[in-house]
């Protein structure tokens, strides 16, 4: 498992710490039962605050992609195997939405919005 960052981003570091967690579960890398790495190891493999890599946890935790588990540490929760199954349904998503010219920014905003 490979977690990426851009410090340079405008994006938060934990959002991207989470958003790659969830890369990785869309893309099947990621399964139900597999560990995360310590949120300290982490931190300083990625050269970043103790508390950003806690916060991704906490929020991929409140979205139920995650168990936190004290002496286990983050473990892939059995509610992500769903965002695996969706993979090729975002895919054709995205790629529909492209021939009819919406940008991505332009379709999240539309997926957001339907889910309001």
């Amino acid at each position: 498992m490979l977690i990426r960052i851009d410090p340079d981003s405008a994006r938060p570091l934990f959002d991207q710490v989470a958003a790659s967690v969830r890369s990785d579960v869309l893309a099947g890398r990621l399964v139900p039962g597999d560990r995360l790495p310590a949120a300290r190891e982490l931190a300083e493999a990625l050269e970043i605050n103790l508390h950003t890599v806690l916060r991704a946890y906490q929020q991929l935790r409140d979205e139920g992609l995650i168990d936190l588990r004290r002496g286990r540490g983050a473990v892939v929760s059995a509610a992500a195997s769903p965002l695996a199954e969706l993979s090729q349904d975002i895919a054709a998503l995205v790629a529909r939405a492209a021939s009819l010219g919406l940008s991505a920014s332009t379709l999240a905003a539309l997926i957001k919005e339907t889910d309001s």
